[in-house]
């Protein structure tokens, strides 16, 4: 089993089929297939499926797949230990938008300044999907919003985050969950912690009658707030980085507006872009650009 057809392997599941996977290894579509084959064959079982001209990955796909991410990050560690060179590659990182928009923008250019050949993959999305992707390998590691409970996952606390309700100007002042019966809630879809930290001050009983208005973009939801469609909970530092003339803002108590963002990875996982990135994180939360409130 060669490292080169470990690449092409998983290149192919990434890329979801061979022509894809050509285009992007720079290979005529016939090698690739080829070397698939040959690999199925030294293995001795299908790695892939054939569903509607796409390749969707076996049981014993899936398997290797998990290997050869990890034989292929351990061969690039090893080159880069033997070569004295500096972290290189690709990190592929998850965030939510919150994060993304007000805290990552200072990390990742002091990162990019200490680690310019490493070339950064970032994704948002909610905090569930976001563990989920790390748990998968789908991503090296994320920004996400809840300490995850499962142990192959680990965890260090960066980001103090202090979360309000937004409304509209001339709504009626926002003490209680009282206060917003008959309004719309603004949300990001299932999945966000957020999201369900709102859910919680509500109360169970104002749940099944809750309409909500998902959206999937800061900007959208305090427009949305704006413009009197709803009201909303948001990262008190999101607000920073978007005009809000038109809303108002009002505080949620202490056991629900006082949240720490985590970094997670897979524990036991480590490579040398990884490591810089945690260098820098903790460079980060030490000079205080992590820690404000």
């Amino acid at each position: 089993m060669k490292l080169d057809d470990l690449r092409i392997f998983k290149t192919v599941a990434e890329e979801g089929g061979i022509l894809k996977a050509s285009r992007k290894l720079h290979r005529v579509q016939s090698n690739v297939s080829t070397r698939i084959r040959q690999l199925e064959s030294s293995i001795g079982t299908l790695l892939f499926h054939r569903e509607r001209q796409r390749l969707v990955l076996s049981a014993a796909g899936e398997t290797l797949l998990e290997y050869a991410d990890r034989l292929l990050r351990l061969a690039a560690e090893a080159r880069s230990a033997l070569s004295g060179s500096r972290a290189a590659g690709v990190i592929k990182l998850g965030s939510l938008e919150s994060t993304a928009a007000s805290r990552l923008p200072e990390i990742l250019s002091a990162y990019h300044r200490d680690c310019p050949d490493v070339a950064i993959e970032l994704v948002t999305g909610t905090n569930d999907a976001l563990t989920a992707a790390v748990a998968r390998r789908e991503l090296d590691a994320a920004f996400v919003a809840e300490k995850p409970s499962v142990r192959t996952l680990a965890s260090m606390p960066l980001f103090s985050e202090r979360l309000v309700i937004i409304c509209a100007l001339g709504h009626r002042r926002i003490e209680g969950p009282r206060d917003i019966d008959g309004d719309s809630v603004i949300a990001f879809p299932n999945g966000c912690a957020y999201r369900r930290i709102l859910q919680r001050w509500l109360g169970t009983r104002r749940l099944p009658t809750l309409r909500v208005l998902e959206l999937s973009s800061y900007h959208a939801i305090v427009a949305c707030v704006a413009s009197g469609s709803g009201i909303a909970l948001v990262p008190e530092s999101v607000l920073d980085t978007i005009q809000h003339q038109h809303i108002a803002i009002h505080p949620l108590p202490k056991v629900y507006a006082n949240v720490t963002t985590p970094f997670i990875w897979r524990s036991g996982e480590r490579s040398a872009a990884l490591d810089a990135l945690h260098d820098t994180l903790r460079e980060s939360r030490a000079t205080g650009q992590a820690g404000r409130a």
